[in-house]
């Protein structure tokens, strides 16, 4: 306390005492009177221990797990070994979203002996599903930039400067993606690059690059950065692919995404935020990539749609309809008889018949929540 009144005597442009100021305003008078960065990050560091929940930082990493407690250690561990973050203040959250085995252990452990580069918080939501385990981590996170990484991403030792620094560099994007590499327990099928985007591998070259809004392709979930304002601003608290379709999450990312670019942010593609994606043998199976791609599928009229004006709305459920028709009809012609040998063409194909029968399934879907809520 000693320390903190020594920056405030120092200070001759603080006319207020904190009597006369809320919390929040003192705080932010004590950091922007500090002069020089050194004097801001050792401020910051000493109001960060007396009023945690009042100062705001310059990034969050939100680890969003469902029975993690395998797989989180290592994710943890590469956050302990970050590089270059000395002039940042940083957190991390974990999520656990329902978890029945001890994931809040192996939180409490690492806690015990985490660097005092960042801080390590534990928080629980109890809804099932992705986007309830993101909107808690939007909710808790004390910076305006949150990293979102899965339970089995594994950032390399420079993610978080490389998602703050172009945080900086780009204000004008609302969420920017990652440059993610498989790593695979296992060999992938054959032609396996054809559906490797539905595994959130993403490499989009040594460049950064906007998404075009008209060519339909948004970055994945896993490791994407949003600005927290423009998701409180824009994204549903309770979306529509909230929760499970055909036993599996899909498109609730794609979706959020598509809210915050639909109000104006651009989305981008950071190459320098590398990290890798460990894929077990059990995701490379035949019958997990058809039930994934059945997902998919299913989800796609209500992205689709996100991304239309609601006038037009009517022409392009046809438009879609008719490709949809078509690319099923060529991809028949095409492997006939192989789809029952070829993986990844009998992904392809269970992708186009479920796209054709998603806006039948989103209206049912609808429709029944509805008339749940109705009942209720």
């Amino acid at each position: 306390m000693r320390k903190l009144l020594f920056y405030q005597e120092k200070s001759d442009s603080i006319e207020l005492s904190a009597d006369r100021l809320t919390l929040e305003q003192f705080i932010q008078k004590l950091m922007a009177d500090a002069a020089s960065a050194q004097t801001r990050s050792k401020t910051r560091e000493i109001l960060g221990r007396l009023f945690p929940k009042q100062v705001q930082l310059d990034f969050t990493v939100a680890i969003c797990t469902y029975n993690g407690e395998r797989r989180l250690p290592d994710v943890l561990e590469s956050l302990c070994w970050q590089l270059n973050t000395q002039a940042i203040s940083w957190e991390v959250i974990v999520v656990d979203n329902n978890s029945s085995d001890a994931t809040a252990q192996v939180v409490k452990d690492f806690q015990a002996k985490w660097p005092s580069h960042s801080t390590l918080q534990y928080a629980f939501e109890g809804r099932q599903g992705a986007g309830f385990a993101r909107h808690k981590a939007i909710q808790l996170a004390r910076s305006p930039v949150v990293g979102f990484l899965d339970d089995d991403n594994l950032p390399t030792m420079t993610w978080v400067m490389a998602a703050y620094r172009f945080g900086q560099e780009h204000p004008e994007a609302g969420v920017y993606g990652s440059r993610i590499y498989g790593d695979f327990e296992i060999a992938p099928p054959e032609n396996f690059e054809r559906i490797s985007g539905f595994l959130a591998i993403t490499d989009r070259g040594h460049e950064p690059k906007r998404y075009d809004p008209q060519k339909k392709v948004l970055p994945p979930g896993a490791g994407m950065v949003v600005r927290r304002q423009a998701w409180l601003d824009h994204v549903p608290t309770e979306q529509v692919l909230a929760g499970r379709i055909e036993n599996r999450e899909a498109g609730e990312d794609l979706e959020a995404v598509l809210y915050i670019q639909r109000a104006g942010w651009e989305v981008w593609y950071n190459p320098h935020m590398r990290l890798y994606h460990r894929i077990p043998g059990s995701r490379l199976q035949r019958d997990y990539l058809i039930r994934l791609c059945r997902g998919i599928g299913l989800s796609r009229y209500h992205t689709r749609m996100l991304s239309c004006p609601t006038w037009q709305r009517p022409v392009w459920f046809f438009a879609y309809l008719s490709n949809d028709v078509r690319k099923l009809l060529r991809h028949l012609m095409k492997y006939r008889g192989a789809i029952k040998t070829d993986v990844v063409a009998a992904c392809e194909m269970t992708l186009y018949v479920y796209s054709l029968l998603s806006p039948f399934y989103i209206w049912q879907r609808s429709f029944r929540r509805y008339w749940q809520q109705r009942r209720s």
